[in-house]
């Protein structure tokens, strides 16, 4: 599903002269099938953002369009908001705190029961979207409050991968995983865009995440776009980059720094044991 936003103010009180508009005039679009990276400071929006996808909130000026689906200013409800919500995951930064049931099982499946899937079909989607995100039965039971974060973490992304949305958001995915548990979070990414043909946007502060797999990056301050297009393009813009608190991804850097220090460059890589390999190559 393609996302667009219109012209898209968001207020929380807009009754209040004093009240800060959160986000302003956003006009973007999320492409079907594409990994979209949205990266700014704490505070700048993007959490926000988010939100008016899913229809926690309204614009207070302008509209999303989320497939078929007009999130508006001036209507501010949704007929049959579910159709929407069940095209849409959103897995928050701290899975706690959407955490209710005491069993994984339960959680899992609250999604699918609330969106009436069949009961037959429930237990075999909550085995095998446990699969997808490296956990095995013997979790079904153990109660989700008591799991490490990374665990925390996996098994809020099954209970979103369980009913299958069209769109997936996740917000700072790569807190509390280990090296292994990342490098596996970015391989089932890549397998719902390529395979699954998925709709992802990832919000997160983790520049070598967004490098390495966003096909799309959108850079908020302030509530307003600053910079939106590919990520090619988008690092190349390394002073304004660093002007809104964003640093470089690493391989990036290591880029630079090889050519500064040879004069060569090694060419474009998402992910730095690439250029490792290359400059490995070019050094024999």
């Amino acid at each position: 599903m393609e996302i667009k936003f219109n012209n898209v103010s968001f207020s929380y009180n807009v009754k209040s002269p004093l009240e800060k508009e959160v986000l302003k005039d956003i006009n973007i679009e999320i492409e079907n099938g594409k990994i979209t990276g949205l990266i700014g400071k704490s505070g700048s929006g993007k959490s926000t953002m988010v939100q008016l996808i899913n229809a926690l909130n309204f614009p207070t000026k302008g509209n999303l369009e989320v497939g078929t689906f007009i999130i508006d200013s001036k209507k501010r409800k949704i007929k049959k908001v579910n159709d929407l919500r069940v095209n849409i995951g959103l897995i928050f930064q701290f899975p706690e705190e959407q955490f209710f049931n005491m069993t994984v099982f339960d959680e899992i499946s609250f999604g699918m029961k609330y969106f009436k899937f069949k009961t037959a079909d429930i237990e075999k989607r909550v085995v095998n979207a446990l699969k997808m995100v490296g956990l095995n039965k013997d979790y079904l039971y153990r109660n989700p409050f008591t799991l490490s974060s990374g665990e925390k973490r996996k098994v809020a992304i099954a209970s979103i991968l369980a009913y299958n949305p069209s769109i997936i958001i996740l917000d700072e995915p790569t807190i509390g995983l280990d090296s292994i548990s990342k490098k596996k979070l970015v391989e089932l990414i890549r397998t719902l865009k390529n395979r699954y043909k998925k709709t992802i946007i990832l919000v997160s502060h983790d520049v070598d995440l967004i490098h390495q797999i966003s096909d799309k990056i959108i850079v908020i301050n302030d509530g307003k776009v600053v910079l939106d297009g590919n990520k090619y393009d988008v690092f190349k813009h390394e002073a304004e980059l660093k002007k809104y608190g964003i640093k470089l991804p690493k391989a990036i850097e290591f880029s630079n720094l090889v050519y500064k220090k040879t004069g060569k460059k090694i060419g474009y890589r998402d992910d730095i044991n690439d250029i490792l390999k290359d400059v490995y190559r070019n050094a024999r």
